[in-house]
C-alpha cells in the first residue's frame, strides 16, 4: 500500500502466470462491490480467449456478474501501447469510481502495472536523461527488448531501432521521457493510494500448476483457435508477436514441431517467462512499490487485508 494512510483509492492484484490472479480478482469484486481493469497485454485481443486465458466464465460468482474492461477491445492485427493502456486504464478507472465502485487492476503485465503506479509520463523526442540511461544500461539486452516491445509495437517492428543496445535504450528514453511537454494525464486523478496483493504459488506448485494449465488448453481447443486466427487472415509472423501459445502453436502448424515437442518447449518457456515476471515485481518492489505477497487460497489474510485499507 502506498505510505499515506488513506484509505485506498484501487487494489491491484498481480502476479506471475497461473497463480490464480483472475479468481482472487473477481472474488474481491463481488464482496466489495467491485469492477474489473485487465492488466493484460494479450486479453486486449479479440478471438485470443484460450490463449491468454481470459476466463470469462469466472466473472460470474453466484449469479452475479462481475464487470470488466480492457479485455476484447482489438483485433489481432492492432498495435497497443503502454500511453494507450495509461488512457484506458484512466477512462475505466473514472467510470467505475463514479458509479461508487472498487477499481481492481488486475493482471500480469508488470510495465502496464508499474506504469499507472508510478505514473510514467511518456513522450516523444526528449533529450538525453542519464538517469534513465544509467538505470536502464543495468538490464540484460532481452529484458530491454521486451520493455520496448510492450511500450511501442509498431517501433520495435523497425530493425533501426533496436540493432544495438544503446539504440534500445534512446528507443525506450524517447517513449518513457518525462518532461512538462506532454500533457499529464494523471493530473488531478487519485491515484496515490493503493493496496498491491501479489498472488505466488510455491516455485514447484506453480510449475506443475502451468503444466496442467497447458493440457487443458489444448484440450479445450488451444490450436484451433489459433487456426481460426490464421484462417480470418492474421498473418501467421505475427503469431511470434505475441509469444508463448500462440508462437508455439504456430510452429507445430508449421510442422517445425512435433506435438510432443509443442508441450515440452512450450512448457518451459512459459516457466521462463513466469521466472522473469517475478524478477520484474522485485525491480518493481526495489522503485517503492509495497507488494503484499499471498497465497490464493488465503482468503483469511487476502479479506484482512482489504478491510484494513478499504
Amino acid at each position: 500500500m502506498s505510505s499515506n494512510k488513506k484509505k485506498v483509492d484501487f487494489i491491484v492484484v498481480t502476479g506471475p502466470t497461473a497463480t490464480g490472479k483472475t479468481k482472487v480478482a473477481v472474488d474481491i469484486a463481488s464482496i466489495y462491490n467491485g469492477e474489473i481493469i485487465s492488466a493484460d497485454s494479450r486479453q486486449i485481443y479479440k478471438g485470443m480467449d484460450i490463449g491468454t486465458g481470459k476466463d470469462l466464465k469466472e466473472y460470474c460468482v453466484n449469479d452475479k456478474k462481475i464487470s470488466y474492461h480492457l479485455i476484447d477491445i482489438l483485433n489481432p492485427e492492432e498495435n497497443y501501447s503502454v500511453y494507450q493502456f495509461q488512457r484506458d486504464f484512466l477512462s475505466s478507472y473514472n467510470q467505475i469510481k463514479n458509479r461508487k465502485n472498487l477499481p481492481i487492476l488486475c493482471g500480469g503485465t508488470g510495465l502496464y502495472i508499474e506504469s499507472i503506479l508510478l505514473k510514467y509520463r511518456l513522450q516523444n523526442a526528449p533529450g538525453p536523461n542519464q538517469d534513465l540511461r544509467a538505470s536502464l544500461n543495468q538490464k540484460t539486452t532481452e529484458e530491454l527488448l521486451e520493455i520496448f516491445q510492450n511500450m511501442s509495437p509498431e517501433k520495435y517492428q523497425d530493425p533501426s531501432k533496436k540493432d544495438t543496445k544503446n539504440r534500445i535504450i534512446r528507443s525506450i528514453e524517447i517513449e518513457m521521457d518525462k518532461t512538462t511537454d506532454k500533457p499529464d494525464i494523471f493530473t488531478n486523478q487519485n491515484l496515490d493510494n493503493y493496496l498491491v496483493l501479489g498472488i505466488k504459488q510455491e516455485r514447484q506448485d506453480n510449475r506443475h500448476l502451468i503444466k496442467k494449465r497447458l493440457i487443458e488448453r489444448l484440450d479445450e481447443g488451444l490450436i484451433n483457435e489459433v487456426e481460426n486466427l490464421i484462417n480470418k487472415g492474421l498473418d501467421i509472423s505475427r503469431l511470434d508477436y505475441f509469444g508463448l501459445e500462440y508462437k508455439f502453436v504456430g510452429l507445430y502448424l508449421k510442422n517445425e514441431l512435433t506435438k510432443e515437442d509443442l508441450i515440452e518447449k512450450l512448457h518451459i518457456a512459459i516457466c521462463q517467462f513466469a521466472k522473469r515476471q517475478m524478477s520484474w515485481f522485485r525491480r518493481m518492489e526495489k522503485r517503492g512499490i509495497n507488494i503484499q505477497w499471498v497465497s490464493p487460497n488465503d482468503k483469511d489474510a487476502i479479506n484482512n487485508l482489504i478491510e484494513n485499507a478499504i
